[in-house]
């Protein structure tokens, strides 16, 4: 996108910088990796830990 902005003096109009957005992401999206298990999404969101792939009951504190 930032190369694309140079030549054209700025993003253009909004239309247009949402289609590069757009036509960025779609192009990305075939490179991305999936998911490999869903179901822990939710708990790495709440701020689960994980060790070596196993859930940590209590995370280590660091000691000060």
């Amino acid at each position: 996108m930032r190369l694309r902005t140079k030549v054209t003096k700025g993003a253009g109009s909004r239309a247009a910088a949402l289609a590069m957005v757009f036509k960025l992401v779609e192009s990305a999206q075939a490179r991305w990796r999936a998911v490999n298990a869903p179901h822990l999404v939710a708990l790495v969101r709440a701020g689960a830990c994980f060790e070596r792939g196993e859930l940590l009951e209590r995370p280590r504190t660091l000691a000060a």
